[in-house]
């Protein structure tokens, strides 16, 4: 029997354990933020700005543009059954249990190797106070936080995403607030250079580098948007998803222009593209001619609580993702277990056990940022498949379920032609990173992980057909 079919979690699985819907308002808000506002936002803006100057305005706009639609179809399939615990399920579903089991684990895959370059960054943050403290230290103390934090119950990762989140956003409203006062004052640089809007379009224009230059911004900026599907898992645990979920969906296009382009826009308008440094984080910098002393140490402790933050978000997504797949018996059933609080216990200590492979890659490349630039390329392409599974099993509940489509209230604006326009943009996005040696090298090494994965499905399907 189909699950679309199926009404509800409470109706159909009233005799199984099941996952508790702890989250509130506040904290499904406050965790879609922290989604969609990564790291990369705060150390890896310089080098974005100096790839593709002022267009790299435009750049994030487009990207997150974009992103709306997949969260817009995932958020109506999602809302069609509530008995979906992810988008792993209605790709089940939809496309078949092939597609349930590569994005079951390629979502778990995608952020155990973002965690990994969690564990890695928080290390290098760490060491910015500690020098000589060794870099295996910081990285066991993060799992071991990681595994504090989760193990309690579902509320307590909600209120401890919410504080992460809150940082992020005080941050960021800084430095908007400072740039903005910066710019209307006209503030002058050390140098002699003002502060103005015409900084958008000097210094040779709002493409100074030409259209290649604003591809390669793409090619970083991607990175920065994984995680936003994250409310998609967290729907399970959520209290009143019929209310909750829209919200935090709908509110997304106005987070990416507030704090992405609204923070690189004071940026650039204080400081011109070209005077960026492409090797810092121009948050340093605009808190410095802020006058704020300790600029470097207040980011410093704003991108560790957002790579804390990250990782915290793919230990939570990682452990429900493998709950789903072994209670449908795509992954070991040990691994479905929940303990009296409803955590996936097991699955838990399952993803943590493969964030020790960070401790490993610290001492494996040349330097941290070498490290952490492999393993985030390797992350974003493996996100890119599961945005387009998203989009695929919306094109499936079109024309399997239409009366589930006629009656929601949360439909994709556009519908398939907003689907056929975004995944023309993801196949742009492959054509952009296979322009660069770095990022080309990845597309090069994930259709390993495929390959992997297909081997194991055809060793596990039979026993799936049985059960």
């Amino acid at each position: 029997m189909n699950i679309a079919s199926k009404p509800s979690v409470e109706n159909n699985r009233e005799g199984e354990p099941h996952l508790a819907r702890n989250l509130s308002n506040r904290h499904l808000q406050l965790i879609a933020i922290g989604g969609a506002i990564g790291t990369g936002l705060f150390m890896g803006s310089g080098k974005t700005i100096s790839l593709a100057g002022p267009s790299i305005l435009l750049v994030y706009a487009i990207i997150g543009f974009m992103l709306f639609f997949v969260m817009r179809a995932l958020g109506e399939i999602l809302l069609s059954n509530l008995e979906y615990r992810s988008f792993a399920d209605f790709a089940g579903d939809y496309l078949g249990p092939w597609a349930q089991f590569f994005t079951g684990w390629t979502y778990w895959l995608c952020w155990i190797v973002t965690g990994i370059a969690d564990v890695v960054a928080v290390s290098g943050y760490i060491s910015f106070w500690y020098p000589e403290l060794a870099l295996w230290i910081p990285a066991l103390g993060l799992i071991g936080v990681l595994l504090l934090l989760n193990l309690p119950n579902v509320r307590n990762f909600g209120e401890i995403e919410f504080w992460f989140a809150l940082i992020k956003i005080v941050a960021i409203v800084a430095l908007i607030l400072a740039g903005a006062y910066m710019l209307i004052t006209g503030f002058a640089l050390p140098n002699g250079t003002q502060a103005s809007v015409t900084h958008l379009w000097a210094n040779g224009g709002f493409f100074p580098n030409g259209f290649f230059g604003f591809v390669a911004g793409f090619q970083i900026a991607v990175f920065a948007f994984v995680g936003i599907e994250l409310v998609g898992t967290a729907a399970a645990e959520t209290e009143n998803p019929l209310r909750n979920l829209p919200k935090a969906i709908n509110s997304i296009p106005i987070r990416v222009v507030l704090f992405y382009v609204g923070a690189l826009f004071v940026i650039i308008t204080v400081i011109p593209w070209n005077q960026v440094d492409p090797g810092s984080s121009p948050f340093v910098a605009m808190f410095s001619l802020a006058g704020l002393g300790i600029a470097a140490h207040v980011v410093n402790f704003v991108v560790l609580t957002s790579a804390t933050s990250s990782a915290n978000s793919g230990i939570y997504s990682t452990s429900r993702m493998i709950y789903g797949l072994a209670t449908s018996r795509l992954a070991p059933q040990i691994l479905g277990k929940l303990n009296s609080r409803k955590v996936p216990v097991n699955a838990l200590f399952f993803s943590c056990i493969f964030l020790l492979a960070g401790v490993v890659l610290l001492y494996a490349g040349d330097s941290i940022i070498e490290v952490f630039t492999i393993v985030t390329t390797i992350s974003a392409l493996l996100f890119i498949f599961i945005w387009s599974i998203i989009l695929a099993s919306y094109l499936q509940y079109r024309r399997k379920r239409p009366d589930l489509h006629e009656k929601s209230t949360f439909k994709l604006p556009g519908g398939r032609a907003a689907v056929a326009m975004v995944f023309a943009f993801f196949a742009f996005i492959l054509w952009a990173l296979a322009q660069e040696q770095d990022t080309a090298i990845a597309l090069k090494i994930t259709p390993v992980w495929f390959i992997f994965l297909g081997i194991v499905y055809l060793v596990i399907r039979k026993n799936y057909r049985q059960n």
